[in-house]
């Protein structure tokens, strides 16, 4: 529902104000919660048990999206109404790493971390397929009310699901006091720890200037290709019916690579399939692009939370996952990147210029990271 709500409330406000900068504003409401709150997510998850957390935030998503639902119905919602939606969504999904994405690493041990995570990474590339298949063609058929009130309900049955759960965790007291030291033993720990680090810079470029490429895909589906809503769903889970793919090889073997590797190839493969799909010549080329490029979300994915898994004890990793959190929460301020450069020079030409800037950000920090580590290799620190 997440990928489904995106999709349908970039689609509602393009409708109402023709504007890609409001639909920007819309989708980075969503997501702007994780900058702001991923740090603390990671002490509170440390503290509430991680169940009860998940839950509750499955219950405030239904009733938010209900409530748009309503107003949608009595024909009063508007663009604010989703944005304040989106925020509320985007609250629950602040906690998505620190809570539910730990709790599936932390079924397994060892060399099978990285295939649950690979597992989790395809159910979830798989939801982000079909979310907006059908939210486009959803809108086009009962439009945003039906979309919603689908919505409510898909949350209410995951809240359902998740209080079935069985699970326990060694849990610590909340100081609010301890509050600012704890969150610094974390970022301390991350910048003296070079995989970690490397994790954290690539997420900021991937979420900057990478993945918000996704808020422009309504008008660039609508104004440069000329497709319905329901195509225009369509190329918005072509990226993700690749990472689906990938999340399928991932977590049936494990690689020969390693990863770093992995993770910095895969981001420089999505990237460059970003940049070429509005050049394409035909819609269907388009929508190969990104799926080629979903190969390499779905490795980036996989990496980014298996080597902080691996690589952090436990004591400390759900900090750790806070902060990638925030690294994650970049992506608002992406996606307002992308829409203000889109209002002065087309959606095409923005994705473009952004992804492009991404790209080299990236192959630099990739190539930082493989020296450092190659440094501490050579002198025997790792």
């Amino acid at each position: 529902m997440r990928w489904f709500e995106l999709l349908a409330a970039a689609l509602f406000t393009l409708d109402v104000t023709g504007s890609g900068l409001d639909v920007a504003l819309v989708s980075s409401a969503r997501t702007m919660p994780m900058f702001l709150l991923g740090a603390f997510s990671g002490l509170i998850s440390e503290s509430l048990n991680r169940k009860h957390v998940l839950v509750t935030g499955q219950i405030m998503a239904c009733v938010s999206s209900g409530s748009v639902a309503v107003l949608a119905m009595l024909h009063i919602a508007r663009p604010w109404h989703l944005g304040v939606a989106a925020a509320v969504t985007g609250i629950v999904w602040s906690t998505e790493m620190a809570t539910r994405r730990r709790m599936v690493g932390e079924c397994v041990q060892g060399p099978l971390v990285s295939r649950a995570l690979a597992l989790d990474t395809m159910s979830n590339s798989f939801t982000r397929l079909i979310g907006p298949i059908s939210a486009g063609a959803m809108y086009q058929g009962v439009g945003i009310a039906g979309c919603y009130a689908v919505s409510s309900c898909a949350f209410a049955l995951a809240a359902f699901l998740s209080s079935g759960l069985t699970y326990r965790q060694d849990s610590r007291r909340l100081v609010i006091g301890n509050v600012p030291r704890e969150l610094r033993e974390g970022i301390v720990y991350a910048r003296g720890n070079i995989t970690i680090a490397g994790v954290l810079m690539v997420t900021i470029f991937m979420n900057l200037l990478g993945f918000p490429y996704s808020a422009l895909v309504a008008p660039i589906g609508k104004f440069v290709f000329q497709v319905s809503p329901t195509l225009v769903g369509a190329l918005a889970a072509a990226e993700s019916f690749g990472a689906f793919l990938g999340g399928m090889w991932l977590a049936t073997r494990t690689p020969r690579l390693g990863g770093r590797t992995l993770m910095v190839g895969g981001s420089i493969l999505l990237m460059s399939c970003i940049i070429l799909m509005p050049l394409a010549p035909a819609f269907p080329l388009a929508v190969l692009l990104l799926t080629i490029g979903g190969f390499g979300s779905s490795a980036f994915a996989n990496m980014q939370t298996s080597l902080i898994v691996l690589h952090t004890p436990a004591h400390i990793r759900s900090r750790l996952m806070g902060l990638l959190t925030v690294c994650i929460g970049m992506g608002p301020l992406g996606i307002l990147l992308f829409g203000t450069v889109a209002d002065f020079v087309g959606p095409m030409l923005a994705i473009d210029l952004v992804a492009s800037v991404g790209l080299i950000c990236v192959a630099g920090s990739g190539f930082w990271w493989w020296r450092r580590d190659k440094a501490g290799l050579a002198a025997g620190d790792l």
